[in-house]
């Protein structure tokens, strides 16, 4: 029997190792490309290394929360309970191996070890995934702490990969954390406000405190939308400070869910729980023209106080 030769691009066939690389990295582009229209637009504004390294990290996120969010008809809890500590361990040997043979946590795993993402960021957030198979109702520490790990360890992730050749890496981040952890806590809040009917009606999950999914109260809707603009507003401070070729790409993001931010202010609460708020994409282009032609100064969303 007479061994395959195989040739790889660019004449790297002493290592192969490079092709699968290169595969994992399209597998996570194709992922943030399927399930995020806001951010794949986000994406495509960075600089190029970097705009792998969120597509990497974003493509590991969604896998998580297609595990918890959209089980397959015939999956138990306990399966599901399963296959998200399965990815977790898997994640985890790739942390120290630099490699799996599941092509998105191959594609996370390079991007973690280069910018210096670990389980201190990892761990948070596969709790916050497990917390949706178990908790129903959540009390003011444990949306606090859901938070954090569901949303705001992405933003630090990503700053870790915003930095990952900056020559002043750690006080940088430090400077920088504040703004990403507020920036992440407001995209979460918006998204738990926009799908406040299907997460009660479907999943079982009430993430907001005071908001009642089948009568939600004009009140709770405006507290939990001054809450988003605060930390929409202190998020915006800190974007001018990020590396060149991120600024854009983060200000895009950060515009699309102010816009959100005041769609579903000038909605009544009892409609907006029925049907999906939405930026239509000419308007999602011409947020983005417009934060390139501000050369990523945001436009700071309106906060009663900013802290």
């Amino acid at each position: 029997m007479t061994a395959t030769v195989r040739h790889f691009p660019d004449g790297d066939a002493a290592r192969p190792y490079h092709h699968y690389d290169d595969v994992a990295d399209q597998s996570a582009a194709l992922v943030i490309r399927s399930y995020s229209s806001s951010f794949g637009l986000a994406s495509r504004l960075l600089a190029k290394g970097v705009r792998q390294d969120v597509r990497n990290i974003y493509a590991l996120v969604r896998v998580a929360d297609e595990i918890v969010d959209a089980p397959r008809p015939e999956q138990t809890q306990a399966q599901r309970r399963s296959a998200l500590d399965s990815l977790e361990s898997e994640v985890a040997t790739a942390l120290q191996t630099g490699s799996s043979s599941n092509l998105v946590v191959h594609a996370f795993a390079r991007t973690a070890r280069r910018s210096g993402i670990d389980t201190a960021l990892v761990t948070p957030f596969f709790a916050s995934m497990r917390a949706d198979l178990d908790c129903q109702q959540h009390s003011e520490a444990s949306l606090t702490e859901y938070i954090y790990g569901s949303a705001e360890v992405v933003g630090l992730m990503c700053v870790h990969a915003f930095l990952a050749d900056h020559p002043h890496r750690k006080a940088r981040y430090d400077q920088l954390a504040p703004g990403a952890r507020r920036l992440g806590a407001a995209f979460q809040k918006v998204n738990f406000l926009r799908d406040l009917g299907e997460d009660s009606g479907q999943l079982g999950r009430r993430y907001l405190i005071g908001i009642d999914p089948d009568k939600p109260s004009a009140d709770a809707w405006r507290y939990w939308l001054d809450d988003i603009d605060t930390d929409l507003a202190v998020a915006a401070k800190a974007i001018p400070l990020l590396p060149n070729g991120t600024r854009v790409a983060v200000c895009t993001a950060h515009d699309i869910f102010a816009d959100l931010s005041r769609r579903l202010r000038s909605t009544p609460p009892e409609i907006a729980c029925r049907t999906r708020i939405r930026v239509p994409g000419p308007d999602k282009a011409r947020i983005a023209a417009g934060a390139a032609l501000r050369r990523g100064q945001p436009r700071t969303a309106t906060a009663k106080s900013v802290s």
